[in-house]
């Protein structure tokens, strides 16, 4: 796998701890404007991270407050889950939903010396049926810049961005694939799930 292959795929993979499954519910006050707001906060702060020279255990720990602070995490994390959510008793879905905070944060923070020297630029924003996306352009060493649009959504009472999509490719559903594939292998236990995340990453 070439370094520029490697480094989307971490976009594509990384980032889909960003999206959800579920379709958001009609806007009401989300606007362009605090849409483009919550998208150039992100983008400004994975932007300090990549600059900042800290070591691993600091990235990882202001990615955790980054995803917790702009995504609509518990709904990603149910979402991720699918269907084998209905059958999660209210217990295993907060253990879920904590363990697969810190497992996106490590997925993040262990490849964030890739990013050095990179960039994420906010360019245009439009309302697309009930939620806002926002254009930006990725610039990576090595690469040529490709296109990132995050979803923004009001859904949970707050404005959030529920998914990503790199180049066309809906990251929500890489990253369900993803659990889905963690779950097959124990052969639908939630709990052992939980505990294999806890050490993915």
């Amino acid at each position: 796998m070439t370094n520029n292959t490697s480094r989307r795929r971490f976009l594509a993979t990384g980032l889909a701890g960003a999206g959800t499954l579920l379709a958001p519910l009609p806007l009401h006050a989300l606007t362009e404007q605090r849409a483009r707001s919550l998208v150039d906060q992100v983008v400004n702060d994975i932007n300090r991270v990549i600059t900042s020279g800290k070591p691993l255990s600091g990235m990882i720990n202001e990615f955790e407050s980054i995803f917790t602070r702009y995504a609509d995490v518990n709904i990603i994390a149910r979402s991720t889950l699918g269907a084998d959510a209905r059958r999660a008793s209210a217990a295993q879905m907060r253990a879920y939903t904590e363990a697969f905070r810190g497992y996106v944060a490590r997925k993040y923070g262990k490849r964030f010396n890739e990013f050095r020297g990179g960039r994420i630029e906010v360019n245009s924003i439009k309302q697309v049926k009930s939620w806002h996306e926002v254009k930006s352009t990725a610039y990576l060493p090595g690469e040529s810049p490709f296109e990132v649009s995050f979803l923004v959504s009001d859904r949970s009472g707050q404005d959030k961005f529920f998914d990503m999509i790199i180049e066309g490719i809906s990251l929500r559903l890489s990253e369900r694939t993803e659990i889905g594939a963690m779950l097959d292998r124990r052969n639908g236990d939630i709990d052992a799930l939980i505990q294999d995340i806890k050490q993915a990453g």
